[in-house]
């Protein structure tokens, strides 16, 4: 970056942060008068960020639209999503026709079959169960995995969220040097968790296999599985390095655990059959949310006639009054045999690279370094000028950076999931290249102006923050 001693990062920051209030007004009143009957005056923390959050009006296929009348081109699609795009046709068009004929029964309907047997074919796996949400998804994947293995601790990977549930709420956001050792991580659980749940969770680094043995060797015949993002999804993208899943499925199997893909965030997204036909690796039990339901409340999980036999004998109960709801079978039916077919996820993949490619020449061109990865509907830029690998590296990336790459996409007509640094953008099948290269255009801003700023230090955001 050249130098220009008037203006910090800083100084950019909130600039951008001012400028996005004006543009906001009336999300700023909105938010006030929420805080006195919603804590934190949103529905869920993570639409809290600086400076305020937005609220939406509407959304029409790939783009959204604020309550200021702000038009967007949306790559946050409701963190992951909205694949299917706004108002999809044929999602609108199943729901209406089942809201019509009643909206719950707390029994089975045929699209719930339908919806199973094209799960079964996209994921290799025979047998399907439905939830509600993410959480519920991969909180049944570890009763299951501790109910057919009779046993107690689980492994999940360092940094990653698997809904917030107690089971896995373990080692999640937190700053580099709350880590602890890299071969010992330590075991702090989420707020309102106790620390006897932690105890039953053992922490490993994305991408190391190594360290997944050492934690069998340590524990013999006491692992009932581990739990994985097959692509690590809250650090930009990390892939896994060629032979890990492949590891990891045989090391589980050696020592007599299952293994669990979370593909609430890849699966439907990053290929037809997700991550789990992308990489040919097949788990266990593979959990399933977001895209699935097209925008309403979703949620599955997949196993092996083995895994899945446990709730048909009885040994374990997946159960939920909304499980397999009408409204969200219509929806998943329509999303799976109508919209997401193979050839959206080509289309999808090549305005995905367009963008990847016009993003790194507008940094490039002002000397910035960047990498990322783009898969199916999923993609992601981070300027940094080596590709993490695991959590670790991930979190010395800066994080003002992003914020203000967020802040500067808003301001100019894109929507970005917050908290910027740890999400990447969401394709739809409506998007087009022109909604491609206002994204393009605005890293060009943002670029123009890294280069036009003193220093690179923030006091703002911590360094090895996760925020």
């Amino acid at each position: 970056m050249s130098t220009h001693p008037a203006i910090t990062i800083d100084d950019r920051i909130l600039a951008e942060e001012l400028r996005f209030v004006e543009r906001n007004l009336r999300s700023q009143e909105l938010y006030e008068r929420a805080t006195r009957v919603m804590p934190g005056g949103v529905t869920s923390s993570w639409s809290s960020t600086r400076p305020i959050p937005v609220w939406i009006s509407h959304g029409e296929g790939a783009h959204v639209w604020d309550v200021d009348g702000n038009e967007y081109v949306d790559v946050h699609a409701g963190y992951g999503v909205n694949v299917v795009g706004h108002a999809n046709p044929a999602v609108v068009e199943a729901v209406q026709r089942r809201v019509s004929r009643g909206t719950h029964f707390a029994q089975p309907v045929e699209d719930a079959i339908v919806v199973a047997e094209a799960l079964a074919e996209r994921f290799g796996l025979p047998q399907w169960r439905f939830e509600n949400s993410g959480t519920e998804s991969t909180m049944d994947a570890i009763h299951l995995m501790r109910a057919i293995t009779g046993r107690d601790l689980i492994i999940k990977i360092e940094g990653t969220y698997h809904g917030h549930h107690d089971l896995v709420n373990v080692s999640l956001w937190r700053s580099i040097d709350d880590l602890g050792p890299v071969d010992d991580p330590r075991r702090v659980p989420g707020p309102g968790i106790p620390q006897v749940i932690a105890d039953l969770v053992r922490i490993v680094p994305f991408n190391d296999l190594a360290a997944v043995e050492r934690v069998f060797e340590q524990h013999p015949g006491q692992i009932a599985g581990m739990i994985i993002e097959p692509m690590m999804m809250n650090a930009g993208i990390i892939p896994p390095k060629p032979g890990y899943l492949e590891g990891l499925r045989e090391l589980t199997r050696r020592h007599g655990a299952l293994l669990t893909f979370d593909e609430v965030k890849t699966g439907l997204v990053v290929a037809w059959g997700g991550a789990t036909q992308l990489f040919g690796v097949t788990p266990d039990i593979v959990c399933l949310a977001k895209a699935l339901g097209g925008g309403v409340p979703c949620g599955a999980i997949g196993g092996s006639n083995e895994v899945m036999s446990a709730i048909t004998d009885g040994r374990y109960d997946q159960v939920g009054t909304f499980n397999g709801n009408p409204l969200t079978m219509a929806a998943a039916r329509a999303v799976l045999t109508e919209v997401l077919t193979p050839e959206s996820y080509v289309r999808a993949e090549q305005l995905g690279h367009e963008m990847f490619a016009g993003c790194t020449e507008a940094l490039g061109e002002r000397g910035l370094a960047s990498y990322g990865v783009v898969h199916g509907f999923k993609g992601s830029v981070v300027l940094h000028d080596q590709p993490a690998t695991n959590y670790r590296e991930f979190l010395a990336i800066d994080t003002a950076v992003s914020h203000l790459n967020y802040l500067i996409q808003h301001n100019n007509g894109v929507f970005l999931a917050p908290w910027a640094k740890s999400e990447s953008w969401t394709l739809s099948v409506a998007h087009t290249s022109a909604d491609g290269e206002r994204l393009v255009e605005n890293m060009g801003r943002l670029a123009r102006m890294l280069d036009q700023t003193a220093g690179e230090v923030s006091e703002l955001f911590e360094v090895g923050g996760v925020t």
